[in-house]
């Protein structure tokens, strides 16, 4: 028997929760809520970022990032210097400790992609991987008047 979209759509908001909630708490053992690892993140992808570009790649606005990036620098995790070029400009890099929290933070997906997903067969996990990718086209797909 076929699931209805409601089903569906309670299933995947239950997920979502499930997942949620189970990075906040291993985030918060290590001090960091879900904003504070994005910037992480991003600076872990990207490199060295003046604050706008960091405020961009979060869609974000720049004084959302200030302060996350204060709170990061104050747990040691950031490092902030004026930039080369731009006397106007900050730029945010990862320092040592926040280098291996991002390290902490890959390890730490794989292994949870691992534990969820390891024994779901390969077809079902190309499905799952092309409904999701249905689902956020969808969801996130600009409305039209």
């Amino acid at each position: 028997m076929a699931e209805d979209p409601v089903g569906a759509f309670d299933k995947a908001f239950e997920l979502a929760a499930r997942l949620g909630e189970s990075m906040r708490v291993a985030l918060a053992e290590r001090g960091l809520t879900p904003s504070r690892a994005e910037v992480i993140y991003v600076l872990a992808r990207d490199g060295e970022l003046v604050q706008r570009a960091l405020a961009d790649a979060l869609r974000c606005t720049p004084r959302h990032v200030t302060g996350l990036v204060d709170q990061l620098e104050d747990a040691g995790l950031v490092r902030r210097r004026p930039h080369p070029r731009d006397r106007r400009a900050t730029s945010v890099t990862l320092t040592d400790k926040g280098a291996a929290t991002a390290r902490w933070m890959t390890a730490s997906r794989h292994d949870a992609a691992r534990v969820i997903l390891g024994d779901v067969p390969e077809g079902d996990l190309a499905a799952f991987v092309r409904v999701a990718d249905l689902i956020l086209g969808s969801a996130t797909a600009p409305s039209t008047p």
